[in-house]
């Protein structure tokens, strides 16, 4: 299965840029955080946009992107591959510092020694060059995503954001990737 997978940032704050016919273009005021809000002023999203169904797998993150949380990802949507009857995920990303380091590059050929002895949805990773974000697929979708869950009116509550997002992409909404403290 090909795939194709990125990280993007939700701001609850700033508003994405929006475009209309007329002779003003159209600006949304960005808010301010709140002392109070006990919620992040954005959210952390690893997805992977599926080639064979144009759907998208969305796993939010409790944190930033990090090695170890990029390898939650990768082994949970190896998991529902799997499930799907996948056997391999072609898998092209661009050169982000959590994905080509060590740790990662560890895990997923661990990850394919285990999938070749035991079964399991094996991972070949294609990295696209640097600075070339057009090459991606997933990019648009992000784009066409933060515009539609923008709330011109009022600032949106973390999981109210979270779960418009996934009912955007029409995807589950599942607790957050931890971010491990070692």
């Amino acid at each position: 299965m090909l795939g194709f997978a990125d990280e993007v940032w939700w701001s609850r704050l700033a508003h994405p840029d929006l475009h209309a016919w007329g002779d003003e273009p159209l600006r949304l005021v960005q808010r301010g955080a709140d002392g109070d809000d006990p919620d992040p002023k954005a959210l952390a999203c690893y997805g992977l946009l599926r080639r064979d169904t144009d759907q998208m797998l969305l796993r939010f993150v409790d944190g930033r992107p990090v090695s170890h949380v990029t390898t939650a990802f990768l082994g949970w949507a190896c998991e529902r591959l799997a499930a799907d009857g996948k056997a391999a995920l072609l898998l092209v990303w661009d050169d982000a510092s959590w994905h080509v380091s060590k740790q990662v590059r560890t895990w997923v050929r661990a990850r394919n020694r285990t999938a070749k002895q035991d079964g399991g949805v094996r991972i070949v990773v294609c990295q696209l060059p640097s600075k070339a974000p057009w090459l991606n697929p997933i990019e648009p979708k992000w784009v066409h995503g933060k515009r539609a869950v923008a709330e011109p009116d009022r600032k949106l509550a973390a999981a109210e954001m979270q779960q418009r997002i996934c009912d955007y992409y029409g995807c589950e909404s599942l607790p957050q990737l931890a971010q491990k403290v070692d």
